[in-house]
């Protein structure tokens, strides 16, 4: 879909994992920059926060955060038959070997669980899965060890990536993002996502406002999850002209391969 939109720099950045990436460089051919990334799933202040890694290299580096993400999906995969067996608990009944069956090859998540629900006709829409028993908290949760975000950095930089902050409206409070980038600036964590798929102008004014203050650089991308998130209709956003360059030099990537105009 990115590639027949005309996509010219793209990243994958599935939930915990760089399996899809080979897939991803065949879909585009030589008509896009792709990055190998990922979005790394972290806690931090009591609540999650996702870390957009992008351009990860070759070499040691890799295989040490290869290996904690492997023993994640070991995590995440135990977590669907916790979150079944929750679910039994208060009445509702779904196999946790067929949801992982349905999720073969890539990070199974409670996004699976949503669907199987919707499938049991126990909910009419993923979105009301996540309200009534996905949600933190909710009757359906639960919780999995999330990296502390000064772990995912050292992991992240040693693989020769950068990172950006994904969606910083979620952690609830502008106060606990500047707090983040005024703790773990220096660490690594230099972009912000002030171009986030579903944020409009003011919204990215004031991400782009922070972003100018701590000297961070601007991120975008559209959060494509398909149909969990309907009103996300398609993978890749139009990155504003007085952005591009700051962020291709802080990706590595030739100014050339996107046009100026």
């Amino acid at each position: 879909m990115a590639a027949e939109r005309g996509v010219r720099v793209f990243c994958l950045t599935d939930h915990d994992t760089l399996a899809g990436h080979p897939a991803t460089v065949s879909a585009f051919g030589e008509g896009c920059t792709v990055l190998l990334g990922m979005e790394l799933s972290c806690r931090e202040y009591d609540r999650t926060v996702h870390l957009l890694v992008y351009g990860v290299q070759p070499g040691a580096g890799l295989e040490a955060l290869q290996a904690k993400l492997e023993r994640i999906g070991e995590d995440r995969r135990d977590r669907i038959h916790r979150i079944c067996a929750r679910l039994a608990a208060v009445g509702v009944v779904l196999d946790p070997t067929v949801i992982l069956a349905g999720a073969h090859g890539r990070t199974p998540g409670r996004p699976d669980v949503a669907r199987a629900l919707v499938a049991a006709k126990v909910c009419t829409s993923t979105r009301e899965a996540f309200d009534r028993f996905l949600k933190d908290g909710g009757p359906g949760d639960a919780p999995i060890e999330r990296l502390a975000v000064e772990d995912a950095l050292v992991l992240a930089r040693g693989a020769g990536a950068r990172v950006s902050l994904a969606h910083p409206h979620t952690l609830g409070h502008f106060s606990l993002v500047r707090d983040l980038y005024v703790r773990f600036r220096d660490a690594g964590l230099e972009g912000l996502e002030a171009f986030y798929g579903k944020y409009g102008r003011m919204e990215s004014r004031a991400w782009l406002g922070l972003a100018r203050e701590l000297g961070l650089v601007a991120t975008g991308g559209s959060d494509f999850h398909g149909d969990l998130m309907p009103d996300v209709p398609q993978p890749g956003i139009e990155f504003p002209k007085a952005h591009t360059e700051q962020l291709l030099e802080w990706l590595g990537v030739p100014s050339g391969v996107v046009p100026r105009a």
